[in-house]
This record gives structure tokens, sequence and C-alpha cells, in this order.
């Protein structure tokens, strides 16, 4: 394949009054040519490329930029493939620039396209002819609608591979800051996924368009973040480049005068110096100070055909097509002819194909505001005219951008629900939203509906499953009450039952005051009687609420599924058939063991079988859901794993990662693999999604299982997860576990009191939105009990009874949500019993470290026989719990609890003399932390043997040195704690401690435990 350059479509020949070199840049050029290098090395290493981020204000030379960068890609037998994002307002078209380069190499290379679309037929729904809009079409096809933005990712990477095969390709994407949702999300997946042959990715966009707000602002820093991506920005040219840059665009025309005005004026951006030289003047007064102005001097040399064909081509946006154009301008062809000649020929537009653009998008931009509003209104309508016509072609998003501009609403209406509908077609959730609730805005007039006929409710419905779909489940509920609380007493009891239902679907997914029960049972009494689709899903969506939140009416659950599933089939609905007979398979069978639990799987197996024959997206992603669920309630973690990794695997190749069930499953996934200990493989299902910019809650769920990885192999984290916070009240799942994570990190910093502080406010929400009594509970107080446990040694005695009286309370809130768990619902799982175990075991070990109800008060020159004798029945009780809690958890199989209990449980044998089994325990311990790369988890371990180091000291006397073990008990002896204190702090016998403190006070000739604390004193040996 020959090296293939869309320079006709990217970064044009060079004009007359632009530089015919690159000023100021080499830095970011190298940086910018060292991703193609790296591009050869990661397909050769099967590693992720590197991309890079191309960010800096408008004109500041960042065209200027990939032009050179294009230069040497095609020097070096490059490709250079180029999309452009254009700017639509609120009407996006998903995936224009892969549009636009799919159409340039089909146009160049159609065996290969057509090669790869014969594997990836999704590859199609991009090509250019199919993303226009057909007079008399109908888009709402349902089939029209599928879910397979998956489908296209993948096509598209395989299109760059299949590109790359004869020469390595340069990928660049224009004008980021205009890209839609789709392509953001595009991009992120090209950038997380490794190539086998060099592709490079380069996107830029403009940084002064970046506001608070902008969708691009997160999903930048998100990319960031990402170790393959990379950040060039440019900033202003310094005045020596801007002086360069003038004399290289008119050597001879201006005076040094003039050139220090042009550098002040500029102030170091490249496109303000090219205008400022070719408005021919640059003394004050001659040039406006206004940006707009500035560049509208440009448009007084062109005659009147070319200013109106600037005009009209502003009104359209950056780029416009021939046929589109000429159907608007309203002028004779001749006329137009030479119009749009001359505005090329003075670097106002720019020819690429078909398509005419503006030399910058600034220049259009300024030219559109000039415009007179009713000039603005009467040349949107003639766009409206041609594109419904039929007499040029163009997308309903267009139709629908114009046909608003010029106050034409009614058929905005009607365009924006056709461009929601095409949103879907390809698997673009998020634009489909935005148009649909663009037409309902515009719905917000009564007499528009009336004379429209749309069905409103209908409307909202298609709405809010797009935010759905798009995991905006909480806008979704907003938009639906908002709808509810606006129909009248007197509406449409159809109406009303749509939204109900609508609404219910919602509540049951999101964290509300509300009852979805009640809400769904509302949409049922007001459900059509007979046979109707509404009807169908109506009870169908109750008996699954039934099912989730009111175990005790299973038999009404089953028996209103059982008819929903009669209708559908009698309807032919066979996706909603396979989604009841979901339900169907889960009714009945609620223990977590034995045979019922294999029938549900079973049942649940049978079901994702019926609906992958029935193409039913959503009910077979239920289905994998809930068979990982059932595995994972009994810690059958591979199992869990394969199904989990099942769902999260049709989500990703349906392109909704972010889809109810789709997302839950990468949750799980994530939280088992974490268990397994594949910590790695946590990390990249994160990663997977963390560069597509997803909604907060969705991300938020999934981020916590990374942040505990990064925290236990390092990494400071509290940040992140205090700032998850803001989410608890919207999602308990991120609640949960995020101060699960935020506990442990507490924990191991010794902060018992932060943990407590986390324990608190965790359980004040879950509390509020959840219920007084929630399994997760029993974990956070062993976490917490952990955390008082680690740092109760170096408490002081007042800490120490605080902490002891705060330990007994959380014991006994872990009862109290025991006792109503085994009220509702029976016993719990192995993951259950293993926390429960572990509450115990802690509370115990607060108890015997703060030496409570023991009956000795053995100190000093106590015998360690003694002391163990009276604290016998306590110390057994100790063990015993341990040895219970251990066993538990390695019956389970979690790996980074397994290794806190091990750390833990050696401890706590050394403090009570089993040194043998304390080194057992505390090997495998270190073993499970260097396997998961968290040496912080055992730094209390790694403590322990300071004893073996070097480190000595030697007093004044002249005695002996001391060891940095001696020397450790010594600061305690001096701080006034008793040698069982000691021993407890440090983890050894107070035996031990004994022996240690004979030999500090010989080798310091100190008569005692007094004067040996004089002595380090006065010799500055205690730290």
């Amino acid at each position: 394949m020959p090296a293939l350059s869309v320079a006709d479509a990217m970064m044009v020949p060079v004009a007359a009054h632009s530089s015919l070199t690159m000023v100021g840049r080499d830095t970011e050029l190298a940086e910018a040519i060292a991703v193609l290098d790296d591009a050869v090395s990661a397909a050769e290493s099967g590693t992720q490329q590197r991309a890079v981020l191309l960010s800096g204000d408008a004109g500041v030379g960042k065209t200027r930029l990939l032009r050179a960068l294009r230069d040497h890609a095609l020097e070096a037998g490059w490709q250079v493939l180029a999309g452009h994002c254009l700017d639509f307002g609120d009407s996006a078209l998903p995936y224009l620039p892969f549009s636009e380069v799919l159409g340039r190499l089909d146009a160049h290379h159609p065996d290969l396209v057509e090669a790869v679309a014969a594997v990836h037929p999704a590859l199609t729904r991009l090509q250019p002819g199919r993303r226009t809009r057909v007079v008399g079409e109908d888009s709402s096809d349902d089939r029209s609608r599928g879910a397979d933005r998956g489908d296209i990712f993948v096509a598209v990477h395989a299109l760059l591979e299949a590109a790359a095969t004869e020469a390595p390709v340069l990928l660049v994407v224009e004008d980021l800051h205009w890209a839609d949702q789709s392509t953001r999300e595009m991009l992120g997946f090209l950038f997380t996924r490794a190539f086998s042959r060099p592709v490079a990715i380069v996107a830029s966009y403009r940084s002064d368009d970046l506001h608070r707000r902008h969708p691009l602002r997160r999903q930048v820093a998100e990319w960031t973040r990402l170790p393959q991506v990379s950040r060039l920005a440019l900033g202003p040219l310094p005045a020596e480049a801007v002086r360069a840059l003038v004399h290289e665009l008119d050597p001879f025309g201006l005076d040094e005068r003039s050139v220090t005005r042009i550098v002040d004026r500029a102030e170091g951006n490249a496109f303000f110096v090219e205008e400022l030289v070719a408005s021919g003047s640059c003394a004050d007064g001659d040039v406006p100070g206004d940006l707009a102005d500035l560049l509208l001097v440009r448009l007084d040399r062109l005659s009147d055909e070319a200013r109106h064909v600037a005009r009209v081509a502003s009104v359209a946006g950056r780029r416009v097509t021939h046929d589109l154009l000429a159907a608007t301008a309203d002028v004779p062809v001749d006329r137009l002819d030479a119009g749009i000649r001359q505005a090329v020929e003075m670097n106002v537009l720019e020819v690429g194909g078909h398509l005419y653009s503006f030399r910058h998008a600034l220049l259009g931009e300024a030219i559109y505001d000039d415009l007179l509003p009713g000039e603005r209104v009467r040349l949107h309508a003639r766009y409206v005219a041609a594109l419904s016509t039929g007499a040029a072609r163009g997308t309903s998003a267009e139709l629908a951008r114009h046909a608003r501009r010029a106050n034409d609403l009614d058929r905005a209406v009607t365009a924006s629900i056709e461009a929601g509908h095409e949103a879907m077609a390809v698997g673009g959730p998020d634009e489909a939203a935005d148009h649909y609730e663009q037409a309902l805005e515009l719905l917000e007039d009564p007499d528009r509906v009336a004379r429209l006929d749309v069905d409103h409710a209908q409307l909202v419905s298609w709405a809010a499953n797009a935010l759905i779909v798009g995991g905006n489940a909480v806008r979704a509920g907003q938009l639906v009450a908002a709808r509810l609380a606006q129909l009248p007493p007197d509406g449409p009891d159809l109406d009303r039952c749509r939204l109900l239902h609508s609404h219910a679907v919602i509540l049951s997914m999101t964290e509300t005051e509300l009852d979805p029960v009640e809400v769904s049972a509302e949409a049922v009494a007001l459900a059509p009687e007979g046979e109707s689709s509404l009807r169908a899903k109506v009870l169908a969506t109750h008996a699954r609420i039934l099912d989730s939140y009111r175990p005790d009416l299973q038999d009404e659950a089953e028996s209103l599924a059982t008819e929903a599933l009669a209708m559908a089939e009698r309807l032919a609905m066979p996706e909603l058939a396979s989604d009841i007979q979901t339900t169907l398979s889960g009714l009945g069978v609620k223990t977590v063991e034995g045979t019922a639990q294999d029938a549900l799987r079973r049942a649940l197996e049978s079901a994702v079988d019926s609906a992958v024959r029935a193409g039913a997206f959503q009910a077979e992603l239920r289905g994998r859901w809930l068979l990982g669920r059932s595995y994972q309630d009994s810690a059958d973690w591979e199992q869990a794993a394969r199904w989990f990794r099942s769902a999260v695997d049709l989500g990703e190749r349906a392109g909704l990662v972010w889809a109810p069930y789709s997302i839950e499953s990468r949750w799980q996934l994530a939280w088992v693999a974490y268990a397994l200990g594949q910590w790695d493989d946590v990390v990249a299902l994160v990663e997977a999604v963390d560069g597509l910019g997803g909604p907060p809650i969705p991300l938020g769920i999934v981020e916590p299982a990374r942040l505990a990885v990064r925290a236990a192999r390092g990494a400071d984290v509290l940040t992140r997860l205090q700032a998850l916070r803001a989410l608890w009240e919207d999602e308990g799942g991120i609640a949960v576990y995020s101060a699960g994570v935020e506990i442990d990190v507490h924990a191991d910093r010794g902060d018992a009191t932060a943990a407590i502080g986390v324990y608190d406010d965790v359980v004040e929400v879950l509390g509020r939105i959840w219920g007084e009594s929630f399994g997760g509970q029993i974990r956070l107080a062993a976490s917490t009990l952990a955390a008082i446990g680690r740092a109760l040694p170096r408490a002081s005695s007042a800490e120490r009874r605080t902490l002891v009286a705060r330990a007994d309370r959380l014991l006994a809130d872990g009862e109290a949500v025991l006792a109503a768990i085994r009220e509702r619902s029976g016993p719990w799982g192995p993951e259950g019993r293993m926390w429960t175990d572990r509450l115990v075991a802690e509370h115990l070990r607060v108890h015997w470290l703060a030496g409570a109800d023991r009956a000795d008060g053995a100190e000093g020159s106590a015998s360690a026989e003694g002391a163990a004798s009276a604290d016998g029945p306590r110390r057994d009780e100790l063990l015993a719990a341990w040895e219970t809690a251990l066993d538990s958890t390695a019956k389970v199989g979690n790996v980074p609890v397994l290794l806190r209990v091990r750390a833990a449980y050696s401890q706590i044998l050394r403090l009570t003399g089993d040194t043998a089994r304390a080194r057992d325990e505390a090997g495998q311990a270190r073993a499970l932390a260097d396997r998961l790369r968290a040496p912080g988890m055992v730094a209390d371990l790694l403590a322990e043997s300071g004893a073996s180091r070097g480190t000595t000291a030697t007093g004044h006397t002249g005695g002996a040195a001391l060891t940095a073990r001696e020397l450790e008990i010594l600061a305690l002896v001096a701080e006034g704690r008793s040698n069982g204190e000691i021993g407890k702090q440090l983890f050894i016998s107070t035996k031990t401690v004994s022996v240690h403190v004979s030999n500090i006070l010989g080798k310091l000739g100190a008569s005692g435990r007094t004067e040996a604390a004089a002595i380090a004193r006065r010799d500055d040996l205690l730290p």
C-alpha cells in the first residue's frame, strides 16, 4: 500500500498569507515525532501505543505543528489519516471524524475497507453515505436502533490495524473540543487498546474552549492519567518567535514599529500574527482590536459574490458540502463558482474533496456573528428547505440545528426525534438523549404538542432510556419525575402509566426515598386492560421489582411474571419474553447453598441461552450478572469471575459499558479479581473505562477497587476517596466500598480515630438510604476494629479506655445487623461468616491488648509463666477466635483479607509466646504481600524484624553498645511503660521485655528503671 496522506482534507497546503516554515515549536515537534517511534516499539512489544493530546488556544499553532508532523511522517513512509470534529452545537453527529477517515480510505483503498467490513459489518454504519438523511426515510424502525457501539469500536480498531499492514499509520483527530460523546469514547477505547502494527494517535483541541463544565475537560484529565497518553500543551510563542514569524510572512513590507506593534498585539498567537500581517496595516486604529473585527478585515477584500458565499457558509458551521452550499446560496451557478473561487484564493475558504471549510474556525464564527439577526434566520431557513426537500443531503442532526435557529420549531422537534433515533441506531445514547431532551424542551409549548400530535410520554420514555443506557439513571429519574409532576390530575391514564413504569424502573436502580414497589403497583393499576405491549412491560417490571424488594410477595410476583410472559409471547416480543424468563428463573429460590442454588443456576443458564437465541441483549446481560452474583454469594470466585467477565465482554461488544448490569458486572468483577489477588486485572478493568469519560456514578462504582490496590501498594489515595463522598447519597455501593478502603488506609497509618470517623459517616448515610441493618456494616465494623487494634499499643491509658468502649459498640452494631439478617433471610453465606468471625476476633484482640478484664497485674519482674497463668482463659479465647477467623478466611479464599488476618494472628501468637507458629504465619503473610506487591500491608511485621538491625548506640558511661531493639525498649521505659505494656506494643512476650530491660540496666550501669531513663536523657540516647 502506498503512503496515504489526506492533506487535502487536513492541514492543507500553505496559502499566500501563511508562513512556509514552523517557528518556535522545535521542542514540541520533537515530542510529537517521538510518538511515531514509540508506536513502532509498542507494536513490536505488543504493548499499548503512546498517544498525544495536543492542546492550545485557538490560533496558537496546533494545525501548523500537525502539518509539520504530517510532513515528517510522510517522509518516514507513514500514512496520515485525519478526521475532524465539527461544531454542530447541540446536535452532535456520533463518530464524525471516523466517518471522514473511513470515507478517505474507501476512496483510495476500497478493497481494504471492503475486507475489514466483511469481518466487521458494523463498520458500514460509519460510511459517509450511511450518515445522510433521505427524505421520506423512516428512521424510527426499532431494529435500526441496535446497540452495536462496541462492534463499531472494534471495527475502527481493526480498520486501523489493516491500514497499518504495509505502512505505519498516523491518526490525527482535530478539534476535539467539538467532539460528540461517542467520538470521545471511541478515542478512549483506542487509547487503551494495543495495536499489533504501528499506529500513532494525535488528537488536538482548543484549551480556551474548555470551560469548567465542558465534557472534554474531565475526560482529558482522565485520559492523561493513563500511562500511554501524554499531553502536549502549546503556549503562546515567545516574542522572538513572533518577530521571526512576521518577517517570514512579510520580509520587506513592514517597518520596525509595525513589527513591534504586531508582537505586542498578537500576544504570541500565530493566527493573530498572520491576520495582522495580512490586513496590510498595523498602525493603531487601522486594525480593530476586537478579534472579530480583526478576522473580518479579510472580507473587505472580497467581491460581493465571495462575501455572500462566506456568509452563507458560516451558517453551516466550519464545513459545508458543495451541494448544500449551492442549494442554499440562492445565486446563479457562475456567480457561485466565482465567489467560491475568490474566497479560496484569498484564503478565507479551503477545499477538501467535496467540502469547503473556513481556514480557521474563528473566522467562520466571526462572520456568523457579524450577520444581522434577520439574516441568520433567513439563511438557516434556506438550509432547512434544502435538507427537508432533498435538494441537498445531510443528517437529521443538521436539520434539527438549522430548524431551531430558523425558528421553525415544529420541524426542529421532529428532526430532533429523528436525530435521537439515528444516534441510538449507532450506539450513541448520550447524543440521543441530548436530541430527545431538545425536543422535549420545545414541547413545553402545549399548542405545539397538540399541533404535532407527538406522544409526549413516549418521548420522555425514549429520553429516559437513552440516559439509563448511557449510565445517567439519576438524570433519567429527574426527567421522568418532572414530567409526572406536570401531568394534570385528569390526564390520560395511558401517559401516566407509561411514565410511572419508567419511573419504577429508574427507582429500582437508584438510591431514593420513594418506594419502587408502590410506584410500580400504581403503573399496574393504570395499565390498559387486554393485550398490549405496555401492559406486558408493566407487569414484567412489577414482577421483577417485587422479587427484589418484597420476598414475602413472591407468589404474586410469579403470577404477574407468568401472565406477562404469555402476553409477550402472543404479541411476538421475544426480548421482553427473555427478560421475564430470567425473572422467573430466580423467583422462589433465595438460599445461597445446596440444591436450591443449583436449580437457580440451571434456570438462569437456560434463560441466558434463550436470550441469546432471541437476541435480547438486556435480558442476556441481566442473566449473566445474576449468575455471577449467585457464585459470588457462595465465594466461588472463579465461576463468579467467569460470568461477570462474560457480561462485561457483552457490554463492551455492544459499546454500552455504562448500561445497567454491564457496569455492575465490571464493578463486581473488579472486586472478585481483588479477592483473588489478581490486582493487575483490577487496575486494567477500571482503566478500560476510566478514559471513556462516563458519568460520575458509574465511574465512582468501579473506582474504589483500583484505589484499594493503589493504597496497598503505597499510593496516597485519601484525596480521591474523600472526593467520592460526594456520591455516597446517590449510590450506596460507592459509599460502602470506598468507605471500606478509606478505613483500611487509616488502619495502615495507625489512625484509629480517623477510621472510626469514616465508619460513623458511612453508617449515618447508609442507615438513611438502606435502613438500619445492612450487611456491609459488619465488614465495616470489623475493619474499624482492626484499625483500633493496630493503634491501641501506642495509645495512652485514657485513649485506650475510649477505644475499648468504642470497640464494644462496634461489636454490638455487628451483632444487631447479623440478628436482623438472620431474621429476614436465614443463614449467611461463606463471605458473611468470614466477616462475622473476624469481627469477633478483632474485638477480642482489642480487649486483650488493652488489658481489659484481665486478672493479672503482672509487670516488671513478674514471671512470664505467672502472667500466662493469670491470663490463660482470656488468651485461649483469643487464640480460638483467631484460629476460627483464619480458617473461615482461608476457606473463602479472599487473598488480601487472608493476608491481614495472618499478619494480625502472627503478632498475637508472638505476643502470647508461640514464636514458632508466629514465624510461620508471618512468613505466609509476607509471601502474600510479595505476591500482591504490597509490602505496606505487612509493615508491622517488617518493623518487628528491627531487632536484627545493626544500628547501635553507646552511652557516655562507656558501657557496651545498645541494640536498636534495646533503644526502642529504653524509650518506652523512659515513658513509664510497664514490661507488659511494652510487650504488647512491640508484639513480644513480657519475659523477652524483662530480659532486654536487664541487659539495658547492665550496659548503662543503672540500678533501676528510673536511673536508666535519666542516663538515657543525659546521654541523648532517646529519639
